[in-house]
């Protein structure tokens, strides 16, 4: 476990440094409790404190959460992210709920054996794949006990943990209590189950809202009044959710029939808006390169924005090839008209959202030759939809990123550039890097001797980014943005 030394942690947790927050966890051995570092109780002894790299190694060694500073929202903010791409996309399928006590189904999708991943879990995160999930099974639960008002028969359905029973034993387990006794009295939301998702500070609202703005496809998407909202389709059931700043923290409003669905949810939020980066040692890392630190420096919290589906993503990298964004969002705003499944607004809490973006199945019956596309984007889609409507995990984070990129290589319509734009926003891959994309080969930044480089030198100049390179793409696409 790569760990800063005991002196860093405990002057992290003396001072509440919140740089820490999300990268280590404090037991304290009195009291048997593990806390956040900026925990507002006052800091044990140096000598009755040991530090672990996450919840669930907390847990593992025989901690309890503590009640004071809910380790339930702490950022997930790992400083290993960008180091091990089989444990970041484990935890993508954990995050979905993809893990109840079957290690064996989770690793044959990963493609790696069960003794390695348990090393690298153990190695990156101090606990096996399975004491992971349960803990975040068990966090999420007392969220929502606090955060909503949902029954504790819903919660225990929408934690995962499959009945009652097993959801009381683990709460009074744990906290020494049964779940009911950790409820807070609170006004119920008339418009669903709201919730708090944290992050490690700074976290750059207004770039990434800019950046969903310009994308926002009419009927599906809507960003207005500092806040953003799309709906959603999970296996046929309709809602919708709803984004706003809160302090260190988003607070997102899901409207949705089916409580399970909920971890799926708040998953693909936390990618979407890119909640789990340690923004910090991305930034310090990036500064390194003169030409980048001042963007840096202009915007620490900037941050790579991810995508609601996967397959919504690849359709609009292929609508939006060779033409300006306004154009590739109005071509995905006719293919939802035509296409889009249509919800009531009592489903979606708002008349303007009336649409879901269209399926794979959906779009692989389509005539889509209403979209006034050239023949050969028209079908790249085809074929698209109908290869992810016969294999629906074809681009799913599992494998190796390097297996699913060449997956979708071997699908008409895909080069390099939508490939790597792609595994960039979908996979969230952070080394990912489009190389030949215009607006980086143009950026004054990159020239050399004042004249634009090639895909092939621009790949050699970033090596120097190398595990960050999605984040200093992110920095010049916004810089370049700026000044257009």
């Amino acid at each position: 476990m790569d760990m800063p030394p005991h002196d860093v942690c405990y002057r992290a947790l003396a001072t509440r440094d919140a740089r820490f927050d999300g990268r280590l966890f404090v037991g304290v051995k009195t009291t048997g409790i593990y806390c956040r570092p900026i925990c507002p109780a006052r800091p044990a002894k140096r000598e009755n404190v040991t530090f672990w790299p996450s919840a669930a190694a907390a847990q593992a060694a025989g901690f309890r959460p503590c009640l004071r500073c809910r380790p339930e929202i702490s950022p997930d903010a790992a400083a290993w992210r960008g180091t091990s791409n089989t444990v970041s996309r484990a935890l993508s399928l954990i995050a979905e709920g993809q893990l109840d006590g079957d290690l064996t189904q989770l690793c044959e999708r990963l493609g790696v054996g069960e003794r390695q991943l348990r090393r690298l879990f153990d190695k990156h995160l101090g606990a096996p794949p399975i004491a992971v999930a349960q803990t975040r099974r068990v966090l999420f639960a007392k969220q929502l006990i606090q955060e909503t008002h949902l029954s504790m028969a819903a919660i225990a359905d929408a934690s995962g943990f499959g009945s009652i029973r097993r959801f009381n034993d683990a709460f009074k387990k744990l906290y020494r209590r049964p779940p009911r006794e950790l409820r807070r009295l609170g006004a119920a939301s008339p418009s669903g189950v709201t919730l708090r998702l944290g992050y490690r500070a700074p976290y750059d609202w207004d770039a990434i809202l800019a950046f969903l703005a310009a994308r926002a496809i009419a009927g599906v998407e809507l960003v207005e009044k500092n806040r953003y909202s799309r709906t959603v389709e999970i296996d046929g059931a309709l809602g919708s959710v709803t984004v706003e700043p809160g302090r260190n923290h988003l607070r997102a409003t899901i409207r949705f029939p089916r409580v399970t669905s909920l971890l799926a949810i708040v998953a693909r939020l936390r990618r979407l808006f890119d909640l789990d980066a340690d923004i910090a040692a991305i930034g310090a890392h990036l500064a390194g390169d003169a030409a980048l630190a001042p963007l840096i420096a202009r915007r620490p919290g900037l941050r790579t924005p991810g995508a609601w589906c996967g397959f919504e993503l690849a359709v609009r990298a292929i609508l939006g090839q060779q033409i300006t964004v306004t154009g590739a969002r109005r071509l995905a705003e006719k293919l939802v008209g035509l296409e889009g499944l249509r919800l009531a607004s009592d489903a979606s809490g708002d008349e303007r959202l009336t649409h879901v973006f269209p399926s794979a199945a959906r779009m692989a019956r389509a005539d889509l030759s209403m979209l006034g596309m050239p023949k050969a984007r028209i079908a790249a889609l085809g074929a698209l939809a109908r290869a992810v409507a016969t294999d629906p995990k074809l681009i799913e984070p599992a494998g190796s990123y390097e297996e699913t990129i060449a997956k979708l290589l071997a699908l008409p319509g895909f080069g390099p550039w939508t490939a790597q734009y792609w595994a960039l926003r979908a996979l969230r891959d952070s080394d990912a890097f489009p190389a030949a994309d215009v607006a980086l080969l143009r950026s004054p930044l990159v020239a050399e001797r004042g004249r634009r480089p090639t895909p092939k030198a621009l790949l050699a100049r970033a090596e120097i980014w190398r595990p960050w390179r999605a984040y200093a793409a992110q920095h010049l696409w916004t810089a370049d943005s700026e000044l257009v």
